[in-house]
């Protein structure tokens, strides 16, 4: 009962004018999949973020993404935490709010030009930096580095096919970033459960959850998204 209540209390947090934030992430992510196949991935992230904000994640007249970072970062678990990574930081919005609950965070994005709006807009933290980096392509110095690792609306951005066998290999990439006892949040959108979009962000949780490296400490789904927070073995 709980949990529907939490539910609940998050819509009563949306107003209609959310409705063009969806909107508008839905053109992004169509404008993103043409230019992807014609650049690939780095140049075509690129692109949209020379436009500006391509999500409206920061657009003070939409309240949902900034509620739904609010309540990522209210997942982490409460205890000290020395070093974090926001991999796919975007412009750093959720990094910021990471950055209260860590002596130091590291935002890294596939975008050079999102790494240096994040740089620019959060240059007066001192606990902040940015780097450029490619999921698919990490450094293994940064491997062991950190006791929090926040992954959202990432994952499902991999270039496919995301079968099986891969989401494995990159759960396995991952969890090398995180120290043992370490913790991992990992947020997807969801919506009906029905369509594509939810069946993969399904599929990515089921992998996490289900690798021998991590242990679900809690599963937690909320309009329009799901989280799971992961402790290292």
């Amino acid at each position: 009962m709980s949990g529907y209540v939490s539910r609940i209390s998050d819509f009563m947090f949306m107003v209609p004018r959310d409705i063009g934030l969806f909107i508008r992430s839905a053109r992004t992510d169509a404008s993103l999949d043409g230019l992807r196949t014609k650049l690939g991935d780095a140049a075509a992230f690129d692109k949209v973020y020379r436009g500006g904000d391509p999500w409206a994640s920061s657009d003070p007249r939409y309240r949902y993404q900034s509620r739904k970072y609010d309540t990522i970062v209210n997942f982490i678990p409460r205890r000290p935490y020395s070093s974090a990574l926001d991999l796919g930081c975007g412009s750093g919005l959720l990094t910021r709010r990471i950055a209260r609950r860590a002596d130091a965070v590291l935002g890294m994005d596939i975008s050079a030009a999102a790494v240096d709006q994040a740089r620019q807009a959060n240059e007066i933290y001192s606990n902040m930096r940015f780097a450029q980096g490619d999921i698919n392509n990490l450094p293994a110095f940064i491997d062991g580095a950190f006791d929090l690792m926040v992954i959202a609306d990432s994952l499902y951005y991999l270039p496919p096919p995301l079968d099986e066998a891969a989401l494995r290999a990159v759960t396995d990439r991952l969890a090398r970033l995180l120290q043992p006892g370490g913790v991992c949040v990992l947020a997807n959108h969801f919506f009906s459960g029905l369509d594509a979009a939810s069946r993969l962000s399904r599929r990515i949780h089921r992998a996490f959850a289900t690798s021998p490296t991590f242990r679900v400490q809690s599963e937690h789904r909320r309009p329009f998204y799901l989280v799971s927070v992961l402790e290292k073995l």
